[in-house]
């Protein structure tokens, strides 16, 4: 008797190596014991001899035993061998509908279908925290082991915002940059229980020897991480980790904890050797903000284009021009103002000599406002330009619509105000004369509106 351990319920390709390897040595599927997790005192069986040659199956065989090996069927590791070692014979076994093997198994990998497809339809997130700091959260009871196969779905579809989905099996997570798995939970909390849930599920998984406060600061600073659903859990967590002798805070904490003295030109050179997202492998150089050390005016773009990537100054290219004859009709002297990006690299895609521009995703993003935070620390603007959707979800830490935030003043922390508005570049990009006349002159009102605030500051000071 054979006895094949696989290392998780889903090890479709362990079972694939060892059914090869059992078919090549003429084992037949009643001399093989299939199991997941070894049984205590178990005799090691010998290895098994490996022999030269192959053997062709349908591809459609590959396709049925991928879905239904996710079937919650404790016998699907042997159904898959015999009928593996039934088409070795018969090639064209799986035409034969009737036949039993190839009903049964036909039915199961229908069975993960449909599951996974109802994980889809019908897992809803709940959003746990508040405004930046939000994490989104759901329970859902899977039928059999689709969780790991459908997490990629979520991913693609809900790729800018942060989720968990916990399930009895194993829970899911998404952070902006992968997927990662954790150990299932065994309680199936109501809605109204789960960020209580949440919460404890944090401190469950909470890894002191990966705890990076200079990480967490960056990301969350402490003033708000009372709005976090596993805030509870933090400080107790942080208090435990610390009596660890190898979890002793990071040397770079005093510079983080003295942010708000840095200088731009500090950063500017700190910044030049940033490696914090992929971007910097094919940009010519980082190109970070410029203006007064105290502008009153924060301008916040995109990312550097072609022209700025070369010069390695913001908004010198098409869009800056457009953007200094906007400023001037609105009455601000861009002198006066602090220029920079949401990125800080170059983000192309080659096409021969030539550069075409690419959108920053949210990765990216975030891997780049820790810039932004600690300029907007030592600028202290008293308003905050954010130019296009990129600038948007940098300045309040999410996807923020234009269309319904733009032309007024939002408060941010520190008494600081946001003014949404249009990137100059979009500008350039309308095709039609008027309608680019029209809106050229929209945004110079959303200008004007920050002219307007600069006065009324001015006069009450």
């Amino acid at each position: 008797m054979h006895s094949i351990t696989l290392s998780s319920e889903t090890d479709f390709d362990g079972w694939r190596k060892a059914a090869r390897a059992l078919v090549l040595n003429d084992v037949r599927p009643w001399d093989v014991r299939w199991k997941v997790e070894p049984e205590p005192f178990e005799p090691v069986a010998p290895p098994l001899e490996t022999l030269e040659g192959t053997f062709n199956v349908p591809a459609k065989f590959v396709e049925l035993a991928k879905s239904a090996i996710l079937h919650r069927n404790p016998e699907r590791f042997a159904i898959l061998y015999r009928l593996l070692w039934r088409l070795k014979a018969n090639h064209d076994l799986l035409t034969i509908a009737t036949d039993p093997d190839v009903s049964l198994l036909t039915t199961m990998a229908q069975a993960v279908q449909r599951d996974a497809q109802r994980m889809q339809d019908s897992v809803r997130f709940r959003e746990v925290g508040r405004e930046q700091k939000a994490h989104y959260v759901a329970w859902f009871e899977p039928e059999h082991h689709i969780v790991a196969a459908t997490a990629p779905f979520f991913a693609s579809r809900f790729a800018d915002m942060p989720w968990s989905i916990l399930t009895g099996d194993i829970c899911a997570h998404w952070d902006g940059h992968a997927i990662t798995f954790t150990e299932g939970i065994t309680e199936a909390p109501s809605a109204e229980r789960l960020e209580e849930t949440w919460r404890r599920y944090a401190a469950d998984v909470f890894n002191p020897t990966r705890l990076k406060m200079k990480t967490m600061a960056a990301e969350a600073p402490k003033k708000s991480w009372w709005n976090l659903p596993e805030a509870s859990t933090i400080k107790p967590a942080i208090a435990d980790a610390m009596t660890e002798p190898q979890s002793q805070p990071e040397p770079s904490m005093k510079r983080n904890a003295a942010a708000s003295t840095e200088s731009i030109a500090a950063l500017h050179e700190e910044a030049a050797t940033c490696r914090a997202c992929p971007l910097w492998k094919e940009a010519t150089q980082t190109v970070f903000g410029e203006g007064p050390e105290h502008a009153k005016v924060m301008l916040v773009g995109e990312q550097p284009g072609d022209k700025e990537d070369l010069a390695g100054h913001p908004f010198v290219g098409p869009a800056g021009q457009m953007l200094d004859r906007a400023l001037e009709e609105a009455g601000i002297d861009r002198k006066k103002t602090y220029v920079t990006n949401a990125v800080k690299h170059f983000k192309f895609l080659a096409r021969g000599k030539i550069r075409l521009h690419q959108k920053p995703n949210t990765p990216e993003i975030k891997a780049c406002r820790q810039w932004y935070e600690r300029e907007l620390a030592s600028i202290k603007p008293e308003l905050v330009v954010a130019m296009g959707a990129t600038a948007a979800q940098c300045v309040f830490g999410k996807i923020t619509p234009i269309n319904k935030t733009r032309g007024r003043l939002i408060d941010l922390d520190q008494g600081i105000k946001a003014l949404v508005t249009v990137h100059p570049s979009y500008l350039l990009r309308l095709p039609d004369e008027d309608a680019k006349a029209a809106e050229y002159a929209r945004f110079v009102d959303d200008l004007k509106i920050a002219a307007d605030f600069l006065r009324k500051s001015q006069h009450a000071a």
